[in-house]
């Protein structure tokens, strides 16, 4: 050492800046190579054909009077609703005295919402055959309650601002609080009365490539006595809502009767979710799963080709930590896939909005939560399918078996499905790769096997494992 100068190590300079390096020279020879920037291009430009060929042969179904407002989709507000003004807060009450019809999940009780127009926030209390009473909210399954479905059964509802309260008792004089909840808007006057619904007899015939789905209206009809809402304007008439044709049709007035105190309301059709409904944003989204072969092969190759030519060597002469070449390899390949699904989700949603619009659709706006994070679900299902197809080609280190590989354990799953009872489909679907497609989607329906980001997280974990066995394997194998 000379004298005067101290010494300084570029080892720990060299480890700091070591990956940007990396990174630097991996996205080098992802740019540089024509047909890798061309195929990523195929990918975006696949998928946004497919969700424009899909939209312009799609065709409106049904009776033409669903809501334009998007939050009133993929909701069922049906059944018949007899009611008064509740003039502020206040309570309504009732003893559910007979039911019969409608199956297991046939509705009898009391609610109380805002306007007779579909769609309404609601608080409704119900009595179910098989599921006991029921305080049900927000045009959801299921709801506070659980308690007996045994007739006769009274029921209560009382308002207090915003919130509403729910109450059953046997006898009219005990009560049982099944829970509380919060309509947020709900106006000065508001409605409350007795209300009864059935949901559809619902028929799916599933087979390979997929299912057909019929059904047939349910009718419910039950009786109420002993009924009151307090306060309501002095010498207010009932008025009724039943089937569709206006908030408050005198025709509606058919599926209710009233003899000494006692009403008997019938009707037909059901408050809650539709399971039923046509996704839109995921099928205009399914062209990914084409788009997604154009990812998996740049991907491998990403890979493979170094294999094939013999330069990985020279990588790994050049960086001998192998674990941090892969790492670079991912996140260069993953970034370049995430910004090709970015462009391809919002190249196929935001042009295939009009064209659905005109065909007499109601599709979701972009803004919409759900359909945000569908779209941008979609770039990082990209991302992480061409890190799990990296992770399999340097595991394979050949890339026709790896590219078969990846794309059976993403698309048969999601094939078979389709030919199984529901209750394996949905098993299938939440045990392979293929669960990250659940993050596509908007509409809770019948056959949902996963929730969106639980689908997502098992993807993830596929590839995490595929990830740390490529390392492992890269370390003790020759390049």
């Amino acid at each position: 050492m000379t004298a005067g100068k101290v010494y300084r190590s570029t080892v720990q300079a060299q480890a700091r800046d070591g990956f940007g390096r990396l990174l630097l020279a991996e996205w080098t020879k992802l740019r540089t190579v024509p047909r890798w920037t061309l195929t990523l291009l195929a990918a975006v430009l696949l998928t946004v054909l497919v969700a424009l060929l899909s939209a312009a042969g799609t065709q409106a179904t049904g009776s033409g009077d669903a809501p334009s407002d998007p939050a009133r989709l993929h909701k069922i507000d049906l059944g018949h609703f007899t009611y008064l003004t509740l003039a502020g807060d206040g309570s309504v009450v009732a003893r559910v005295a007979s039911r019969d019809g409608g199956g297991q999940w046939a509705k009898a009780g009391l609610m109380i919402r805002g306007s007779a127009e579909r769609g309404t926030p609601y608080a409704a209390l119900m009595v179910t055959p098989g599921h006991g009473v029921r305080l049900q909210t927000g045009y959801e399954r299921g709801g506070a309650g659980g308690g007996t479905a045994d007739l006769p059964r009274w029921l209560k509802l009382t308002r207090s601002g915003a919130a509403v309260t729910g109450y059953d008792s046997p006898d009219g004089r005990t009560w049982h609080r099944v829970g509380s909840v919060r309509l947020d808007g709900l106006p000065e006057r508001a409605l409350a009365g007795m209300f009864v619904a059935a949901p559809d007899e619902m028929a799916v015939e599933r087979r390979f490539g997929g299912e057909t789905v019929s059904g047939r209206p349910s009718a419910t009809r039950a009786t109420f006595d002993h009924v009151a809402v307090s306060p309501a304007p002095p010498g207010a008439a009932w008025r009724d809502r039943g089937a569709p044709g206006g908030p408050a049709a005198a025709a509606d007035a058919d599926g209710r009767t009233l003899s000494g105190g006692t009403f008997t309301l019938k009707g037909a059709g059901d408050i809650g979710p539709d399971e039923f409904a046509d996704d839109i944003t995921k099928t205009t989204l399914t062209g990914v799963l084409i788009g997604q072969a154009a990812v998996i092969a740049l991907a491998v190759l990403f890979a493979t080709s170094e294999y094939r030519r013999g330069m990985l060597r020279t990588t790994f002469a050049a960086s001998p930590r192998r674990g941090r070449v892969l790492a670079a390899k991912a996140v260069v390949v993953g970034a370049a896939s995430l910004a090709a699904g970015l462009a391809a989700a919002f190249g196929a949603v935001l042009p295939a909005g009009p064209v659905l619009r005109s065909h007499g659709m109601s599709p979701p706006p972009v803004s919409d939560g759900a359909v945000l994070r569908a779209v941008l679900g979609t770039a990082a299902l990209l991302a992480v399918v061409a890190v799990f197809s990296l992770a399999v080609a340097v595991i394979v280190r050949r890339s026709a078996p790896a590219i078969t590989i990846v794309l059976l354990l993403l698309l048969v799953p999601q094939i078979v499905a389709t030919g199984l009872p529901l209750s394996a489909a949905r098993w299938l679907e939440r045990l392979t790769p293929a669960a990250g497609f659940a993050v596509q989607q908007t509409v809770p329906r019948f056959d949902q096997a996963i929730g969106p980001w639980a689908g997502f997280g098992v993807l993830c974990a596929y590839t995490a494992a595929a990830l740390a066995a490529a390392a492992w394997l890269l370390r003790r194998r020759d390049a």
